[in-house]
């Protein structure tokens, strides 16, 4: 088969028309297809390369559709999470894409996520636009609001189609220019500790290796721990850790409770700070719970505000961070900034709370294990010195278990 095939997945019996205009508008643009039908009923106006039947028996199934609509989808999902991953390894396609609605996307995406960072993923949808990652989950799956439901081919759905339909075609035959692959370290980074981040980043880039930044917004927190459980990452700068304060108390940029785990449990080096532990993450301030007033606020700007975390959170969030690096098979060091966990939190800045800090930091050293270094330093997160000590202990720790391979 071709190099570049177009997978086009979804339900060929009720959206069998759409589906027939973007196959079409493909192989205008000289590329070939390949349908796979996700559908319960019999296909219309286009003939699937890959039937229902064979996505459900994908998933251990009967090929006969169930009655009920959820147990179909349900099996359909299933049975393209297990086909998709296998048709690619096996060259079938080299992109894929779909349309739907809530029903279709779930579908489509669950198999989506299970192809591999960089394969072409497009989903038109009629959920694309508001909150997707429970669809897009980890992956890089490009969404498209079809703006009205997909249901026939008319003014609107015509161009939003098309376009879509040239988009994967695009992603498949971009030209991804090759470079000198280095060893990867995964740093996280906020607003308020980007100084550190930078000066680090610049250190350890004169060393040899490509640094990945995440942002802290919880789902840059799954990603980076998604990549380190994908064994994509050679040593870790863990110095923004505040998505557990989120995740403590209820802010939005939560990043789940095995945050700070996938390092630790799989060996690999890591420089862990309390960085941005001072502060939990609402949105716009009417959005704030009322049980929180009377709290110490900052806003960061008219999305974002900033709730300053007290000494009792500071105290679990210290515990919770020294056993999570207790969870550590590999080279780990902890490094605390004894002068400020964040911008705003110096001394005359909004943030400045001393006894705080001091409740994490004790927690921390109660809690720690004791085999595992615990660097105090007398600066703040952002000061020069901290970053350059971070950056130095990580490429001695990555080093030391070269030599030992």
């Amino acid at each position: 088969m071709a190099d570049k095939v177009i997978a086009l997945v979804g339900s060929m019996d009720t959206k069998g028309i759409e589906y027939a205009f973007v196959k079409t508008c493909i192989e205008q643009a000289g590329l070939s297809t390949l349908v796979i039908d996700t559908g319960s009923g019999a296909p219309d106006r286009i003939k699937p390369d890959i039937s229902s039947d064979q996505v459900r028996m994908a998933a251990q199934a009967e090929p006969t559709a169930p009655d009920d609509r959820g147990k179909a989808m349900a099996i359909a999902a299933q049975g393209l999470a297990r086909l998709l991953p296998e048709l690619h390894q096996q060259g079938r396609f080299s992109g894929v894409i779909a349309l739907g609605g809530t029903g279709g996307t779930a579908v489509a995406c669950q198999g989506m996520r299970t192809l591999p960072l960089g394969v072409p993923k497009v989903m038109v949808s009629t959920v694309a636009g508001g909150d997707v990652s429970a669809y897009v989950g980890l992956k890089d799956i490009v969404m498209i609001p079809s703006i009205v439901d997909v249901a026939g081919i008319n003014k609107i759905s015509r161009e939003v189609f098309a376009r879509a339909a040239g988009t994967i075609c695009g992603m498949v035959q971009a030209v991804v220019p090759i470079g000198q692959d280095k060893p990867i370290i995964a740093a996280s980074m906020f607003g308020n500790t980007t100084p550190a981040v930078n000066t680090a980043k610049a250190i350890l880039e004169e060393a040899g290796y490509e640094v990945l930044v995440f942002h802290c917004t919880g789902q840059g927190g799954r990603m980076m721990e998604s990549l380190i459980e994908a064994g994509m990452v050679a040593g870790v700068l863990d110095i923004t850790t505040t998505e557990w304060a989120d995740e403590l108390v209820g802010g939005v940029f939560h990043a789940g409770p095995a945050r700070l785990e996938a390092a630790a449990r799989n060996g690999v080096p890591a420089v862990v700070a309390p960085g941005c532990l001072d502060m939990v993450n609402f949105g716009a301030p009417d959005t704030v719970p009322a049980r929180f007033s009377g709290r110490t606020f900052y806003q960061h700007n008219s999305n974002v505000t900033l709730m300053r975390t007290d000494e009792q959170e500071c105290c679990r969030l210290g515990d919770i961070l020294a056993q999570k690096v207790n969870l550590s098979i590999g080279p780990v060091a902890v490094v605390l900034p004894l002068r400020g966990l964040s911008m705003i939190d110096l001394e005359g800045k909004p943030f400045y709370q001393p006894a705080a800090n001091a409740a994490l930091f004790d927690a921390i050293r109660s809690n720690l294990r004791k085999d595992i270094p615990l660097d105090e330093m007398d600066c703040d997160v952002n000061n020069p010195e901290f970053a350059r000590h971070c950056a130095k202990t990580l490429i001695a720790s990555m080093n030391s278990q070269a030599q030992q391979r």
